[in-house]
């Protein structure tokens, strides 16, 4: 496809701005729409890869909020004309044992992981159905395929987010879109930086993003279904 329109949610750092990066430097004419809540930081991660080629813009936004998830497409629409990649990535992290875990706390992590990717690609969606085409990724974790102690909060959302994603790709096999699910272990962010966890027991974010990439390249009667990405020591 020339010049695709790419979404990616949560690219004001960490894997998400990874993705833009690749996606810059690797996909001729990427017209790239950059949406996060910290607009300072997205317009820094939008200069680097206007330099790598891309057309980069930035789309300031609290994707856990119905009315500026809509505002948010509206002005999208309007500048782009619609987007052919979706990404839903962004998330946040927080652990506490369950019986700690603030209702408060449950709620914000539920909606900034499960409840924005369900507000921007139902808004998104209807277009790409029309055209018959278009790229959907969602980012899980290995979260959301095994549970594991003080993720109460994370893990549920992420569970959601897979099966957001399998309900997606049930509902629109042979219409020509393609829905994935990444699954990523630990990879270095700003959001680990106080964990305590080495950076080099966790994946680069570089290569999750790369991950993206190969995936929206493969020949288009090809789907990934659902990709799972560890460190390589597995424990983390």
């Amino acid at each position: 496809m020339s010049n695709p329109v790419i979404l990616i949610s949560g690219a004001s750092q960490g894997i998400g701005a990874a993705i833009a990066r690749v996606f810059a430097a690797e996909v001729p004419g990427a017209r790239l729409a950059l949406v996060a809540r910290n607009g300072k930081n997205l317009a820094a991660v939008a200069r680097v890869c206007a330099k790598l080629g891309a057309t980069a813009e930035v789309f300031p936004c609290d994707v856990s909020d119905e009315d500026s998830v809509a505002a948010m497409a509206a002005a999208v629409t309007k500048r782009s004309g619609g987007v052919d990649v979706l990404i839903n990535n962004a998330g946040v992290f927080a652990g506490a044992p369950f019986a700690e875990t603030k209702v408060a706390e449950f709620d914000r992590i539920v909606a900034v992981n499960l409840r924005s990717a369900f507000l921007v690609t139902r808004l998104f969606l209807p277009a790409m159905l029309r055209r018959k085409r278009g790229d959907i990724f969602f980012m899980s974790s290995i979260a959301g395929r095994a549970a594991y102690p003080n993720g109460a909060a994370y893990c549920a959302a992420k569970f959601g987010v897979t099966g957001l994603a399998a309900v997606l790709r049930a509902e629109t096999k042979g219409t020509g879109l393609r829905v994935c699910c990444v699954h990523p272990g630990a990879t270095w962010s700003p959001s680990w930086a106080q964990s305590g966890v080495a950076a080099g027991r966790m994946m680069p974010a570089a290569d999750v993003a790369r991950a993206f990439l190969d995936v929206y390249r493969l020949s288009r009667r090809t789907v990934v279904e659902e990709i799972v990405l560890r460190p390589q020591g597995g424990d983390v």
